[in-house]
């Protein structure tokens, strides 16, 4: 029994769902969670477009008018964005691999430095920074950032996403002790939702 989570720490609704995922984990803490990078903008070093930059600046502010969260808006002027969300999943990857289960921890502080501290997680540095608040060791980090290893994980990881048929984040599975994996969440609901949905799963597996 344990939970699949798929998530992009460049996500958006992914940031917008965190507030009821991690209401909804607290009541469940004894299941094991499998945190899964969803890969949701592949390898890019080109500045993204101005119509992209302004559609994805109007979501930020629909999901604040939804959700429990904020977003600090200057990151549109401080940085250059790229589509690019590739890098910062192996960096999920790659801190997981050094400091098993801080998976979640880093997909936090990467979206604390995107969301709040309006920083480029799609640069190297920015992933560096978050590894070392974590306590991790930069340079090691690094290494295992830029890993074969590591790309072959992300790929093992998107694969996974495909057998699942996610088209979008967040996903958030219960998986029984048969290995049958049931949908919670596909795209951004409320914790509600989700006991209402887990509790129908386990009802109808009994």
């Amino acid at each position: 029994m344990r939970f699949i989570y798929v998530v992009d720490p460049m996500c958006a609704w992914c940031y917008g769902f965190a507030p009821e995922l991690a209401a909804f984990l607290k009541q469940h803490s004894e299941i094991k969670v499998d945190w899964i990078m969803g890969g949701l903008a592949s390898d890019n070093d080109q500045p993204m477009d101005d119509s992209l930059r302004t559609a994805i600046a109007g979501y930020w502010q629909q999901i604040e008018q939804r959700t429990q969260v904020s977003f600090n808006h200057d990151y549109w002027h401080l940085n250059t964005p790229y589509r690019s969300t590739y890098p910062a999943c192996r960096a999920v990857i790659a801190a997981e691999t050094l400091s098993p289960n801080s998976a979640e921890n880093m997909v936090k502080v990467i979206q604390s430095a995107y969301y709040q501290k309006a920083q480029n997680p799609s640069l190297q540095q920015t992933l560096v920074e978050c590894a070392l608040s974590l306590g991790l060791d930069g340079a090691e980090f690094e290494k295992v950032l830029l890993s074969a290893e590591t790309e072959s994980q992300l790929q093992q990881h998107l694969g996974l996403v495909q057998q699942l048929r996610v088209s979008g984040f967040p996903a958030l599975f219960y998986v029984n002790d048969n290995n049958e994996a049931f949908a919670l969440a596909l795209g951004f609901c409320e914790v509600g939702d989700l006991e209402e949905r887990f509790n129908k799963c386990k009802n109808n597996i009994a």
